[in-house]
Order: structure tokens, then sequence, then C-alpha cells
């Protein structure tokens, strides 16, 4: 006998989800970027990325400051530029939330800026069958007609719709409309620092008493172009600085703070133009064109006249110092003299503006140059000027320098008109007298007016969105009864939709016509 053949059964192969595939995972990309909630987190993000710009010096505003600050913490400092937190606001990781803000924004607001387009088009929605179920309900007796309440709600700009025995109105479009007002505003207000990124420059320059400046590329100690910018975008003016005038309380517990500072420029808007004279201020800059060039910084620039050992005039004239006590300005000043003979010459010096004699040191108690003198530390040597590496003007290497003469921590200080002679025949110093400098920023930014609008734009937005409520009012009409109901769609913004329902209702009874 033959065994009958067993029957076996495969099992189907299980369903599998179908994947998104490459456009939808574009559209969940896309929807999930344009999200109010992605746009949020952007926000958030960009203004938690520039708290780094107001916490750290920016090399923008303040390159001295950074210098100052690689010189105090030099490894704090390279791991601080390894992540551009001495250049925030040029970052690439800034530059992504930016543009990440941007793109979200855009597909955020423009397809509701759509529905809210048809939203206003379309008419109040006909009276509900039962108005009293409403959060905000009344009924009376009255003759009141359509017509009547019809005017009567448009008296209290409502939009009003008529049917045989009801009246829907409506009002609050303005909640909505600021809502975008506020959004828009923020692109516009994000564009507008993108094409001051792209056609707007800056640049930094330290100008001393007597010396002039003139806006073009080289006269810049640092300069930030944008990437549409070119040296012949630059407005062609030019200044000289004639004085520089810093005051300080005197006397008294707050002694030594600055009370003003005013820097007396003679400014010529152009080549061709007729000298103009300004007086320059913080937070009042001076504008040509549109062009704002801002006091940003100040300090003091002894002068001094370095004789080599031949007897030849090497170096003769200011040397900006760097204040390293911001209560007195003590100072820091460094000289370099390539062209001494036989041998070049550095000096380190210690600049005092109110000196009085401490112990065996000399300290300021005053940031005012009331009895200036100046503490030289000289060396030679080779000052290495010549193997092509750039060097800071504010730092001496002193790894192949001797010190000439004996090296004290508080050597006696000069005073003006004071010579000191070097050791080994290498020359003498004297200090000659005392300049100040300033630090300026010109700055061209042509998003700066749309950013201030759009700020603006930004604030009456926010307010239109607060304060106003979208809320809808019918009517009834049947047989002297009149049923009044409303709704608010967003509570919030004044004053409660009861208040002025009850007005509503007060205006339509016939005791008040």
């Amino acid at each position: 006998m033959t065994a009958p053949h067993d029957t076996v059964e495969v099992a189907p192969d299980p369903v599998r989800p179908v994947g998104l595939g490459p456009m939808g995972w574009l559209r969940w990309a896309w929807r999930t970027l344009t999200s109010m909630r992605t746009a949020l987190i952007l926000l958030f993000l960009f203004a938690l990325g520039s708290v780094p710009g107001s916490l750290y010096p920016q090399r923008g505003v303040d390159p001295a400051r950074v210098a100052q600050y690689y010189a105090n913490s030099p490894t704090e400092a390279k791991w601080l530029d390894r992540f551009w937190l001495f250049d925030v606001f040029t970052s690439p990781w800034f530059a992504a939330i930016y543009l990440l803000l941007f793109v979200s924004l855009a597909g955020c607001v423009f397809p509701r800026a759509l529905v809210h387009l048809k939203e206003i088009r379309r008419e109040p929605p006909a009276a509900p069958r039962n108005l009293l179920r409403l959060p905000y309900g009344e009924s009376f007796e009255s003759g009141l007609t359509v017509e009547e309440a019809a005017a009567k709600l448009r008296k209290r700009r409502f939009r009003v719709v008529t049917g045989p025995d009801w009246v829907a109105a409506e009002k609050g479009y303005l909640r909505e409309t600021g809502n975008l007002l506020f959004h828009v505003a923020l692109l516009v207000l994000l564009f507008a620092v993108g094409a001051g990124g792209l056609y707007g420059y800056r640049g930094n320059v330290l100008v001393v008493e007597g010396d002039g400046f003139a806006n073009a590329v080289a006269a810049y100690d640092r300069f930030m172009p944008g990437q549409r910018v070119t040296a012949e975008s630059l407005e062609p003016f030019s200044f000289t600085l004639k004085d520089f005038q810093a005051s300080y309380v005197a006397a008294g517990a707050k002694q030594g703070q600055p009370l003003d500072y005013s820097a007396k420029l003679s400014v010529q808007d152009s080549p061709s133009a007729a000298p103009r004279d300004f007086d320059l201020k913080v937070n009042d800059p001076l504008d040509v064109n549109g062009t704002l060039t801002y006091l940003i910084g100040h300090g003091y620039a002894p002068t001094f006249k370095v004789i080599d050992g031949k007897g030849q005039v090497a170096f003769d004239g200011p040397v900006p110092c760097l204040a390293n006590d911001q209560a007195t300005y003590t100072s820091e000043c460094v000289i370099k003299v390539p062209d001494a003979q036989p041998v070049q010459l550095g000096f380190l010096a210690r600049f005092l503006p109110t000196t009085v004699p401490n112990g065996g040191a000399w300290v300021s108690v005053f940031p005012g140059a009331v009895n200036p003198t100046v503490q030289v530390f000289p060396f030679s040597g080779d000052l290495g000027l010549k193997n092509g590496r750039p060097q800071s003007v504010y730092q001496l290497n002193t790894d192949h320098l001797k010190p000439l003469g004996t090296m004290s921590a508080q050597p006696a200080p000069l005073n003006v008109g004071d010579t000191r002679e070097l050791p080994d025949g290498a020359g003498k110093i004297q200090f000659t007298g005392v300049k100040e400098w300033i630090s300026l920023q010109t700055t061209y930014d042509p998003g700066r007016l749309p950013a201030l609008l759009a700020a603006a734009a930004a604030v009456i937005g926010l307010v239109l969105s607060l304060t106003i409520r979208r809320r809808r009012v019918w009517v009834r009409t049947k047989d002297r009864q009149v049923t009044v109901g409303g709704l608010t769609r967003a509570e919030g913004g004044g004053a409660s939709f009861s208040e002025e329902f009850s007005e509503i209702v007060t205006m339509l009874r016939p005791d008040e016509e």
C-alpha cells in the first residue's frame, strides 16, 4: 500500500511595512524642520549661541582684548579659538543655526499666511440652532429686527452676515495678523542681518593723537569685509585725531571712575570736501553717508627717543600701551628697535599715569596722567623680525635676547624728559612725553535700517497677538424672542470676553436703545 502523501502547509511571507523611501524621508525632514516646535528650538539655540559673544571679547569688536586674553590665559584662549568663541557671529556653527532658523521660519510662516488670507475672506458661519448652549448665551424679549442687530454690531466693528432670522458677527482677525507679522518680521530681521554680512564691512584701527586715518583697506589694523565688498565699496573719508580727553572722578568713594570721553576730529567727507570738526563720543559715532565710526577704547601712548650705540636716532615716536589695570590704567608697552647699531634693542616698559612711591616700589593711584612715569626694562639681541614670522607689536619675545645690565623688578621710573643710559655702550633711551590713543570701529551695514524697522514690526505684531482675541457673536430673532450667543477662539488678550458680551447684550436690549 502506498502511504498517503503528507500535506505541508507553507506559511505566507510576513507582510513587511513599506519604507518611506527617499521622497518620504524628504517630506518628513521638511515637516520636522518647518514645524513650530523646531522653529522655537532653533530660536532658543540662536539666542543661546549669541551668549558667548557677550561673555568673551570678539576680534571684530576689540582685538586688543583678545590679544590680552591670549597673554593672560594662552591655553584657555587656544581652546576657545578652536570653537570660534572669539568670532562667534562669523563661526560656521552660528551660521548653520542662522540658516536653519531662516528656512524653518519661512516654511512655517508662508503656509500659515495663505491660510490666514483665506480665513479673512471667509464669511462668519451661520448661527447654530441653540445659541444658549454656547459658552456665552442670553435670551430676552424684544422687537429687535435682524437689520437693527446687524447695524449695532457693525458699529462695534464686527464683520456681519445676516440670514432670514439670524445675524452672525465676528472680529479679532488682527490676532493672527499680529502673530504672522511677528514671524515675518523675524524673517526680515534675519534677512537684513544676512544682507549686512554680505554687503557690509567692519574694521578696527588704533589712532594716536596727531595721526590721521583714511578709510582704505590698508589703513585698518583688522578688516572684515562681506563677501560682496570690494576696495571700491568703502566710503572715501578721512580724519585726523587732534586731541583726546578723558575725565575721571577726582575724589571720593568713586575716585577714578570715568565721567566722559571725547575725541576731537578734523574730518573730510571726501578728498575734495572741506575739513570739518567733529566731537566723537561713546555712542555718538561719526556718520559719513551711512558709514559709522565708533569710539570703543582708549589708552596711553608714551613717546620715546632711542639713540643707538653709534649715536644715531634709531627710534623716535609714540608707543601704544595696553592697560593691565583698568582702575589706574597702569599699562605695559613694547618698544622694538630693529635698526639700532651695533645690536638690535628691545624694551619692555610699564607706564604709570599717576605715580606715587609705595615702599620700595612705585604704583599708579589714578587713571589720569597727573604724574606720568615709565619703568624701562632693556634687552639686546636678535628681535626675530627677519625670519618672516608675524609678531605682535604688544609682545616682546625674549628667548633670543639678553638683559642689558642688572634687571630689577622695580627699576627707578623715568619722568618726562629723563634719559637712561644703556650698559655696554648700547645707547640710551629718553622718555619724551605722553600722548593718548583711541581704538575705533568703522562699520557699514546696509541691513541696519531694515533690521530696525523689522524689530519695531515684531514688537507691534507681538502686542497685537497678545492683546486681541478672535470672537464670534450670533443673534437669532423669532417671535419677539431674541437669543444672543458668543464664543471666543482664544482666551487672554485684554479684558475677559464675558465683559464685552455683557456690553453687546446691553446694547441689543430695547431699554438701552
